[in-house]
């Protein structure tokens, strides 16, 4: 009985003799056209795009990695070339001149009028806008030579 109602909803629910309840009872594993009784095999190219995409994804980590590090590097060389009288500006927008260096901090010339000094930490440099005393005017104690 519970294989006549199985049949006949794998059939389209048209009544079967017995040639085609046998048939179809063959047909019922699954197998479609086989004969063999083996599950077909499916998903088409799911099967080769998914670990295409997980080996992009892998490369698109790795080659970011590798740039943070490139720019870390840059950044470093960056802050450790700062010498006194750098015109710099910092990641807040701040311009000045270096006037003082330490390890971790550097103190900027804001204005040169009212000879405002401001003390940032050395990573607050964002760029080195111009380099050296040959741009720019020491302060009165400590004059700079210049050549001919």
């Amino acid at each position: 009985m519970w294989t006549d109602a199985l049949t006949l909803a794998q059939d389209g629910g048209r009544a079967l003799t017995s040639e085609t309840a046998g048939e179809a009872v063959e047909g019922a594993d699954g197998a479609q056209g086989t004969g063999g009784g083996a599950a077909p095999t499916g998903g088409g190219g799911l099967g080769y795009i998914l670990p295409l995409m997980l080996v992009g994804f892998m490369a698109l980590i790795l080659f970011q990695a590798l740039g943070q590090r490139k720019n870390d590097k840059k950044r470093r060389a960056l802050l450790s070339q700062i010498k006194r009288y750098d015109r710099v500006q910092t990641i807040g927008g701040v311009i000045g001149t270096v006037m003082e260096l330490k390890d971790t901090e550097v103190v900027l010339r804001t204005d040169e009028h009212s000879d405002t000094r401001i003390r940032f930490s050395r990573s607050a440099i964002q760029q080195v806008l111009t380099g050296g005393a040959e741009d720019t005017e020491a302060p009165n104690d400590e004059p700079v030579a210049t050549t001919a």
